[in-house]
């Protein structure tokens, strides 16, 4: 049976349909694209061909454009509407424009961080430039750490382990911070309240070492699910935020069901 088979068996079903609080139908959404800013590299712009992207959504033209014109971005666009682009093409970009661009990504969880970086190898994959990735993390052996300090264009990270085993290590990470160019927060939503005033704190920080080492990184942030996201970014950098929030990529029809389930004891409330 087809799943519009199943929503129209579920309608007629009385006893599902008393329980129904509200149904509204959500209409497909078409995509809308842009164009790709003329300053891109052509090998980075083979490369994401060659990955399938011809063009950026409308949301992931205007967010390059803003990186690129060197300010702080935050995307805030629905799940799977290509935010990953939005960060790793300007930093592939400046990475291309000057091998000594450094990167550092954070997530707030390992497997995300995981995810992310083979994303992003794919992309560099396709590039067929010597770019290097790697994360840095509680489970980093000894022996990769620095190698990993010493070489690498990208690290990724989380801010537990930017607190404790970098920031405070900062003159083994000389070279690194000193050539930082671009720093990415992922999954801004789950920065809010306690956890992230601790962030705030450790990103004053970072940027603090930083400008010792003579370096104004660029924060390119994004998130799924925030209100006021803008405001959000500017109080985790202390700085003016662009807010990228008019989402450009497609989405099928969707079927919004609120469904309140029956009373079944009434004393016990369950």
């Amino acid at each position: 049976m087809t799943l519009q088979g199943v929503l129209e068996q579920v309608r007629l079903s009385p006893e599902f349909a008393r329980c129904v609080a509200a149904w509204r139908a959500l209409p497909a959404r078409q995509a809308k694209f842009g164009q790709w800013p003329p300053d891109l590299a052509p090998a980075l712009l083979a490369a994401l061909r060659k990955r399938g992207i011809q063009q950026p959504y409308t949301h992931q033209a205007l967010a390059l454009r803003q990186v690129l014109d060197g300010h702080h971005v935050m995307v805030v666009t629905p799940t799977a509407s290509g935010k990953t682009l939005c960060y790793n093409v300007p930093v592939l970009n400046g990475i291309l424009a000057d091998p000594g661009t450094r990167a550092l990504y954070l997530f707030p969880t390992k497997a995300l961080a995981q995810d992310q970086m083979h994303e992003l190898q794919g992309l560099v994959a396709a590039l067929e430039r010597d770019v290097r990735v790697h994360t840095y993390d509680g489970d980093t052996s000894t022996q990769r750490r620095q190698a990993i300090r010493q070489a690498n264009h990208v690290v990724i990270s989380n801010p537990d382990m930017l607190h404790m085993g970098i920031l405070p290590h900062h003159t083994r990470w000389a070279g690194f911070l000193q050539s930082l160019r671009y720093v990415v927060i992922d999954e801004v939503h789950a920065y809010r309240g306690v956890f992230g005033s601790h962030l705030a704190n450790v990103i004053r920080r970072l940027k603090r070492v930083c400008r010792f080492y003579g370096a104004a990184p660029q924060f390119i942030m994004s998130s799924a699910t925030v209100a006021n996201a803008g405001e959000l970014g500017a109080r985790l950098l202390e700085e003016p935020v662009t807010l990228v929030d008019e989402n450009g990529a497609p989405a099928g029809a969707k079927q919004m069901i609120f469904y309140n389930p029956p009373l079944v004891n009434q004393e016990l409330g369950i």
